[in-house]
């Protein structure tokens, strides 16, 4: 069998190609950004062309810099953000529309209406989400009645609509003619079409919204040895390479820290902050503003199913104070800068920019940097950004904590992402939960979990304890607060939440 693996990692901000060996060390990776088109306030697109066009490049480039070819490939595996969907025409292989990206608030008014008609929560025994802009369902039914081109191509039965897994598969296997249209249980559970029990599309649902499953890949297993099909010759691997997995980006970080047990859990701080609690085979349903998701299927074997607390804005907090306020000229700055401060100065920064996420599911709200008094200065400001994300994330805990009680309680956390290499937020963060934090060794987890999901599939790892051995421990950090100063700071950020409702107005 050859020597390794590849995965495709298509996110919101740039597509990488990373080449992993038997033990997840990296031997290869290139990545390209795409642009971020924002054609109006709270609108974000993508360019489905640029962003295949991309994969192509950096497949290649991955390749060459690793001195390897497609043909030293046991197989590769696609990750990519979810609830971004992109239609298409199937007989010539051009994007309908540009990709309507999962924080696109634009389908406010079609949830306000479905909220109206079903309620908030009408379709989360189903499906285990509220409706919200963020969910991909409401986003086809935008295109269809927005887009004359969308229409038209569903009128004649030749539109095919799919999250970024699919896109970059149908591609990959041959596009117009050939490609295999499928997208895996993770990405479906993301579009409030799919139902969490039978693994299928919800015709109700779909009748709801004017969706027609004619249109809909195929939802098939995370890790499957043949239904995501194999590459084509003349695409860019230049050989046939089995594609054995794919899943949505938070669900492959969690693959890829290996939290295969009830009561583990990962936390992702990238653009948002995703954390994913695993619950088993149980279907667990939130009353406190949690998703419930699939967590990975393997093969055959019973899904996995999680609960997910979902965060709009971690790291592009960071990057909206060095490009809107200029404060840092480097994303890396914010923690010096926060460092030159004993605490926050009692100033909380809340970016609820396009609305809250978990647990709130607030689409009024709107950021604040609260608390200011004229001691404040840059070092409280840049603080306040840091610690946003933390608390964020111990919404997240209590919401948990509430749903599950002691049964299933969390008792640490394994972290990953770009804002884990910030030891001040880090230490917070272990603070803030009273849980210890760890960070391993290989910390591009999510790529290597699409990798892992596709070495399962083809045999290259017998099973997942072979994955647990390959997980190492870079740096943990341990709570050192105590209990009193964390309520009260944790007291400041909900009053900094309250201040942020009700301010976008019908």
């Amino acid at each position: 069998m050859p020597a390794y693996l590849g995965a495709v990692d298509q996110g919101t901000t740039s597509t990488r190609f990373i080449i992993f060996d038997k033990n997840g060390a990296i031997i290869g990776l290139d990545q390209m950004e795409h642009d971020q088109i924002l054609p109006q306030p709270g609108w974000v697109e993508h360019d489905g062309r640029q962003i295949w066009k991309n994969t192509q490049t950096v497949i290649r480039g991955a390749l060459e810099k690793a001195g390897i070819t497609g043909k030293d490939l046991a197989a590769i595996g696609v990750t990519n953000q979810r609830e971004t969907v992109v239609a298409w025409n199937k007989k010539t292989g051009e994007p309908l529309y540009n990709a309507i990206v999962w924080q696109c608030t634009r389908t406010d008014k079609i949830c306000r209406e479905l909220d109206k008609a079903h309620g908030k929560d009408g379709f989360r025994q189903i499906t285990g989400l509220p409706t919200a802009t963020y969910f991909s369902g409401p986003k086809i039914k935008w295109m269809i009645e927005n887009v004359p081109e969308v229409k038209a191509a569903v009128d004649k039965g030749v539109a095919c609509f799919g999250t970024m897994d699919t896109w970059v598969i149908w591609n990959l296997t041959g596009g117009p003619g050939k490609g295999s249209y499928v997208t895996d249980v993770t990405n479906a559970s993301r579009t409030l079409l799919m139902d969490l029990k039978t693994l299928a599309w919800d015709q109700n649902i779909l009748n709801t919204l004017g969706i027609p499953e004619s249109c809909l890949p195929q939802i098939i297993p995370s890790s499957d040895p043949k239904a995501f099909g194999r590459t084509e010759f003349s695409g860019p691997l230049g050989t046939d390479v089995p594609i054995g997995g794919a899943l949505g980006d938070q669900q492959a970080a969690l693959f890829g820290q290996t939290c295969f047990a009830p009561g583990e859990a990962k936390n992702t701080y990238g653009t948002g902050c995703f954390l994913l609690f695993n619950t088993g085979s149980d279907i667990r349903f939130s009353n406190h503003g949690l998703l419930t998701t699939l967590a990975y299927q393997i093969g055959s074997q019973d899904p996995v199913y999680a609960l997910e607390g979902s965060i709009a804005y971690a790291g592009a907090l960071v990057q909206w104070v060095r490009d809107n306020l200029g404060i840092i000229k480097d994303a890396p700055e914010i923690e010096a800068l926060a460092n030159t401060v004993e605490d926050n100065g009692d100033v909380y920064c809340v970016p609820a920019f396009s609305g809250l996420f978990a647990p709130y599911w607030r689409s009024d709200a709107r950021g604040v940097i609260t608390g200011l008094t004229q001691f404040a200065n840059k070092g409280h400001i840049a603080r306040a950004v840091l610690e946003a994300a933390a608390f964020q994330t111990k919404d997240i805990a209590e919401a948990i904590l509430k749903d599950l009680g002691d049964e299933l309680n969390l008792k640490s956390l394994k972290v990953d992402g770009g804002m884990v290499a910030n030891n001040t937020l880090m230490q917070f963060q272990a603070d803030m939960l009273d849980v210890a934090v760890t960070r391993p060794k290989v910390a591009e987890t999510t790529a290597l979990g699409a990798a892992y999901a596709a070495g399962l599939a083809v045999g290259f790892w017998p099973d997942t304890h072979a994955l647990k051995e390959n997980w190492h421990v870079h740096t943990t950090w341990k709570p050192a607060m105590d209990e009193e100063k964390r309520a009260v700071l944790y007291k400041g950020w909900k009053k900094a939440v309250d201040r942020t409702l009700d301010w976008k107005e019908e």
